[in-house]
């Protein structure tokens, strides 16, 4: 069977939704480069979220200047060959949430990192989102490219159709649909069966739990949330 064609933007999404921790690079008071490490999610529009403290270093450089570069490495890809993984370098500017976009943005991001409820309403944390400028793509030998943000984003009308739906569909997909979930948890990510249970879902995959955290992705990125239980019923039979 001949590789199917590579496509960047595609790959890129991947890493993007299915990473859970990022290097941050931030500019301090004399414009000289900060690493530190953080957690992430991404929102509906595949933006990537944070949540931190004002005690930290990072943030005050972001509340200086938001301009900040974004270090993704695939899950996997840190074991064996470091340098052998997928991984996305982002650029783009984070912003301070107001509490008017703070609850959804907090819901995506308390889906992934539920620890986080513990201090997730102290006064000095803030959620900042990002809306990737670009992304510097490493997939692997031969594979090095750039993907602009505008390949990376989801529009809004579609955000905010899986938005409207998710309550809907994660209870179908939990419920009726369990078979087929598991069933597409087996076929394409080669996990052993269980209870698993969609925490979230949005146009690229599902975000499951059972002992932690996997992403199941979806073939392609979906049209609208009236795709998803049609794209997980391909994924569980193995249909393209």
């Amino acid at each position: 069977m001949p590789e199917p064609e590579f496509d960047a933007a595609t790959a890129a999404r991947k890493i993007l939704r299915s990473t859970l921790v990022g290097s941050l690079g931030t500019l301090d008071e004399e414009g000289a480069p900060f690493v530190s490490l953080i957690t992430i999610a991404t929102d509906q529009e595949a933006s990537v979220l944070c949540l931190i403290s004002r005690l930290a270093v990072h943030t005050r450089n972001l509340d200086r200047d938001g301009r900040a570069s974004l270090l993704l490495v695939a899950p996997g890809g840190e074991s064996g060959d470091p340098l052998a993984g997928g991984r996305i370098t982002l650029t783009g500017r984070f912003e301070r949430l107001d509490e008017a976009s703070r609850a959804a943005a907090m819901g995506a991001f308390l889906s992934r990192h539920p620890e986080a409820e513990g201090y997730a309403t102290f006064t000095d944390f803030g959620l900042f989102r990002m809306r990737p400028g670009q992304a510097h793509l490493v997939a692997g030998f031969g594979r090095i490219t750039r993907v602009p943000g505008d390949r990376l984003a989801v529009s809004a009308a579609v955000a905010n159709d899986f938005s409207e739906a998710q309550e809907a569909l994660l209870a179908e997909i939990n419920a009726a649909s369990a078979a087929v979930l598991r069933a597409a948890v087996i076929r394409q990510l080669g996990l052993p069966d269980g209870p698993w249970s969609a925490v979230s879902v949005d146009a690229d995959g599902v975000d499951l739990r059972q002992n932690g955290l996997v992403r199941l992705p979806f073939a392609g990125r979906l049209p609208g949330a009236s795709e998803v239980l049609p794209a997980l019923r391909k994924l569980g039979s193995g249909i393209d």
